[in-house]
């Protein structure tokens, strides 16, 4: 079975000029991190708007198992989103979605308005947007699965993630009062934020409690407000505040999946 059509993101719209890059993704906390890097690239930089920065997406079925078509392997070996394809590089891919964020402000972001020019700055970002990859990530997923998806309820489970995942809450925390409060590295919003942003901002879905941290709850907030990262979290769709009915409904849905699959 093909791969889904691809599809113009809002801000593209009536756009005739050929996407030069191609995002394979889903609305997910990985899924977001690209397509919010290049709102936020193509709005600071207007004049790339339809040539380099110029990007479609193919939005991915988990339920269908797009993400393991011999299509996408190709691109993605791991079967995972989300991957990119930069038609600007020759058609090179990349997958791991921290690692697209790099590649996006190595070549696009000349005046570095979200890395850094500076060296130990960027070691900085590189070390929370690792934390992120290896900590958060990992932990709040597993904290989703026990507390949303697994077929039995497995208390220690739930405690065991959802208190790791606080504990990563509060190293963010601790991270934002290191500076001014806003942003983790330096003065600025940079890909360090995005990059742990998607998850964070789902606190609620892992049954997290944001209350005890002020700070990253101000983040969010301050993220959220920023058009660029509003028009990425468009794509593939935006996500709506769910009836608590509506999330239970989501989350059987996605425990039938992620059961069939783990059969095979």
């Amino acid at each position: 079975m093909p791969l889904p059509a691809p599809q113009l993101p809002e801000s593209a719209a009536g756009s005739t000029a050929p996407a030069k890059l191609h995002l394979y993704t889903a609305g997910t906390p990985n899924g977001y991190k690209p397509s919010i890097l290049l709102e936020e690239l193509r709005l600071a930089y207007p004049d790339l708007k339809n040539g380099a920065l110029s990007y479609d997406f193919t939005s991915l079925s988990f339920a269908n198992k797009e993400q393991k078509d011999p299509e996408y392997l190709k691109i993605n070996p791991n079967g995972r989103i989300p991957a990119l394809v930069d038609d600007n590089a020759g058609g090179h891919n990349v997958f791991e979605s921290a690692s697209i964020l790099i590649w996006l402000v190595e070549n696009y972001d000349k005046d570095n308005h979200f890395w850094f020019s500076d060296a130990k700055l960027r070691s900085k970002a590189l070390s929370w947007i690792f934390f992120a990859h290896g900590g958060v990530g990992p932990m709040q997923g597993q904290a989703n699965h026990f507390y949303r998806y697994a077929p039995e309820k497995i208390p220690y489970g739930v405690k065991r993630y959802q208190e790791e995942t606080a504990r990563l809450y509060s190293v963010l925390e601790d991270g934002l009062n290191a500076g001014k409060g806003e942003w983790l590295v330096g003065d600025k919003y940079s890909i360090a934020d995005i990059n742990v942003f998607g998850w964070v901002r789902s606190y609620a879905w892992a049954g997290i409690d944001i209350t005890p941290f002020p700070k990253l709850a101000a983040w969010i907030d301050r993220i959220e407000s920023r058009p660029g990262a509003y028009a990425g979290l468009g794509v593939p769709t935006r996500g709506k505040k769910l009836t608590k009915e509506e999330e239970e409904e989501k989350a059987k849905e996605a425990q039938a999946w992620i059961m069939a699959d783990q059969k095979k």
